[in-house]
């Protein structure tokens, strides 16, 4: 009986090793059928997506579920197909990505899979000959699977996955799992790409027939420059939007609009040709891009506006055989997507005929000068030919009359109506000089200089200054004491542009019987007690030296009001 009982139970121990060897291969299949079930959902995901940003985040989420990765990681290549030009994670806290700073580039072991585009498995990724290490405060990893993303027969970038839950190592079947979803991924890429494209072309079209439309409805120049720098900042989805134009006087640029990214202290800012992007796309009648705005040295001249901003371009705006009006300039956020070809060319399109909008606005305003100059002539002519001729026969009749008065208060006022006569004769005459002045005829003519330096002024300022003259500017002042009228308006307007950041400006120029005075109103924030003075100094000099004041108010409204004042007969 004693033999016979473990006979017995051979048979039930063989069997109960083949349950659980069927157990094992039961669950490995469920689980088998789980992972299928998981890319099939993942594929599906990841393919329905048509917005790009939003299809890479699907992808590198779904990388990471299916092989329990604590990390993930999708970069993307740039177009110079060395460096990563964007870089999504998965796993890290926004606060761990401040702490570890920029993001990486492409270099180590990242740059591996860049130069040798194949899967790569590591059990320690820090025993890689290509590993670089980590920077500080970059929590620690040690396995590793990379896997590329190819879009047609190019490679778009690379998927990293760290870290696999529970210590284990990345196997031949999680690499298979992700090398499958990659192929998927490339596919998605692509057909968001195309829909982006056709996309952004229909919205280049709606905002170049926009522009058209804008034009024909004659709003002014300025105007017409905002809605072309905001439509291609909108479609560009740029952070910042600036157009900067040529300074004749100087051969610098000055930002004449800027969008985005607290552009009132950017606006009125000039920059130099050499050193800047803007400066470069000028010169080179192209555009010119670069993949980290405010970290690259070839770009680093001028005032500092450009921190925390990365991938720009800068695109010339000029028509066919025509020199540049001006650049514009957009700019993304760091760690966005650069401007790739694609993106370009429209662009480069879409400002060709911004640059002719603005030439035709530019004719349009030439010929409406010259409508007003034709005016201005009828009107000089009218008041030559038939108020003064009138207003001489009247004195004249008067002035004979006067001595047939027997009434000695009465002839006292004909003779004083004689000499109001004669002062409005003198008030028309210099009226007629100054309707008669043209632009090529400028420089003698207070009037004209007055309201060039104003006009110009609303470049710096964003916005025009209102403009009063009255008197007998152009016959009554001297040529010296003009001179010095100008540049005191045109300090004064320098000073409102770059420290007072008013929204309302205002320029009172009067001639009375002895004196001229130029009065300069802003509703800014006033004129400091501290800080420098110089501009003012400047200007009292220029005050001083035709025997003249200057005197500076506070509005009741608040801002400040200089008072500028010299007498006509004032020395040089």
């Amino acid at each position: 009986m004693g033999t016979q009982e473990p006979l017995s139970r051979m048979p039930q121990m063989r069997l109960d090793e083949l349950l659980e060897e069927l157990q094992a291969r039961i669950d490995a299949a469920r689980g088998t059928r789980d992972r299928v079930h998981s890319l099939l959902e993942a594929v599906v995901s990841v393919g329905r997506e048509l917005d790009l940003p939003q299809v890479l985040r699907r992808i590198v989420e779904a990388a990471a579920l299916l092989v329990d990765a604590q990390y993930a990681a999708l970069g993307v290549i740039g177009p110079d197909g060395r460096r990563l030009s964007q870089f999504l994670t998965v796993g890290l806290t926004p606060e761990e990505v401040a702490a570890i700073g920029p993001l990486p580039a492409g270099h180590g072991l990242l740059g591996e899979l860049i130069r040798h585009p194949e899967p790569l498995r590591l059990s320690d990724l820090g025993s890689h000959p290509s590993s670089y290490g980590f920077p500080a405060h970059h929590p620690p990893m040690r396995t590793f699977l990379g896997v590329p993303i190819r879009v047609r027969d190019e490679v778009f970038g690379n998927l990293y996955l760290t870290d696999k839950r529970g210590g284990h190592d990345f196997d031949a079947e999680d690499e298979s799992v992700i090398s499958t979803l990659s192929v998927a991924a490339g596919v998605a890429i692509d057909n968001a790409r195309l829909y982006e494209g056709a996309q952004r072309q229909q919205r280049w079209l709606k905002a170049g027939a926009e522009i058209t439309n804008s034009l024909f409805s004659g709003i002014p120049r300025l105007e017409v420059l905002e809605l072309i720098a905001r439509r291609a900042q909108e479609i560009t989805r740029a952070q910042l939007a600036d157009v900067c134009v040529p300074m004749h006087d100087t051969g610098d640029l000055v930002v004449e609009l800027a969008l985005g990214g607290h552009g009132e202290k950017r606006r009125g800012l000039v920059v130099p040709v050499d050193g800047t992007l803007s400066g470069a796309a000028l010169v080179a009648g192209k555009p010119v891009t670069t993949s980290a705005l405010a970290g690259d040295e070839r770009y680093a001249a001028g005032p500092r506006r450009f921190d925390g901003l990365g991938p720009a371009v800068a695109v010339p705006l000029d028509s066919e055989g025509g020199s540049a009006r001006g650049v514009l300039l957009l700019a993304r956020a760091e760690g966005e997507a650069v401007f790739t070809e694609g993106e370009l060319d429209p662009l480069h399109a879409f400002a060709g005929q911004a640059a002719l909008a603005l030439e035709l606005a530019e004719r349009r305003r030439d010929a409406e000068q010259l409508a007003l100059l034709e005016d201005r002539d009828r009107i000089a002519r009218d008041l030559h030919d038939l108020a003064i001729q009138r207003l001489f026969a009247t004195g004249m009749t008067l002035q004979s009359a006067a001595r047939l008065v027997e009434h000695a208060g009465a002839a006292e006022r004909v003779t004083r109506a004689v000499g109001d006569l004669d002062e409005t004769i003198k008030i028309i005459r210099s009226t007629i000089f100054g309707l008669r002045v043209r632009e090529e005829d400028a420089g003698p003519s207070l009037r004209a200089r007055v309201a060039r330096a104003v006009g110009e002024a609303g470049t710096a300022l964003g916005f025009p200054p209102r403009l009063s003259m009255e008197g007998l500017l152009d016959t009554d002042v001297p040529a010296q004491v003009a001179d010095h009228v100008v540049a005191a308006l045109t300090e004064l307007l320098s000073n409102a542009a770059r420290h007072a950041h008013a929204t309302r400006v205002e320029v009172a120029l009067q001639a009375t019987g002895d004196e001229v005075v130029l009065t300069v109103t802003d509703n800014g924030r006033g004129i400091p007690e501290a800080g420098r003075r110089s501009g003012l100094t400047n200007l009292a000099e220029r005050a001083d030296r035709v025997d003249g004041t200057m005197e500076i108010r506070t509005p009741d409204g608040g801002g400040s009001q200089v008072v500028w004042r010299a007498p006509l007969s004032g020395g040089a």
